[in-house]
């Protein structure tokens, strides 16, 4: 299955959320941006990824899935389930 964005689940206020968001939109990245507390699923995904707590930023390349991640793990991430997002 080809994977065609970045799914990206945050909530307001979060600092860090912030800092990545503001990394990922300064890239050619395709991201979909999930507001935990709007979209409905959301907070049990983050769940799946976090050892059952809501810890944000949470960042899913596939099924893949990183708990607050820096740029370079994110990258690393994305390279290796799907390079094609890089350019690469």
């Amino acid at each position: 299955m080809a994977i065609d964005e970045i799914e990206f689940y945050w909530r307001p206020g979060c600092p860090f959320c912030m800092m990545l968001e503001a990394q990922l939109d300064a890239t050619d990245l395709p991201v979909r941006k999930i507001n935990i507390w709007e979209e409905q699923g959301a907070v049990e995904r983050v769940r799946a990824a976090a050892g059952g707590n809501e810890t944000v930023p949470t960042v899913y390349v596939g099924e893949r899935s990183l708990v607050n991640p820096g740029m370079a793990e994110l990258e690393d991430l994305v390279r290796s389930e799907a390079p094609r997002l890089l350019g690469e």
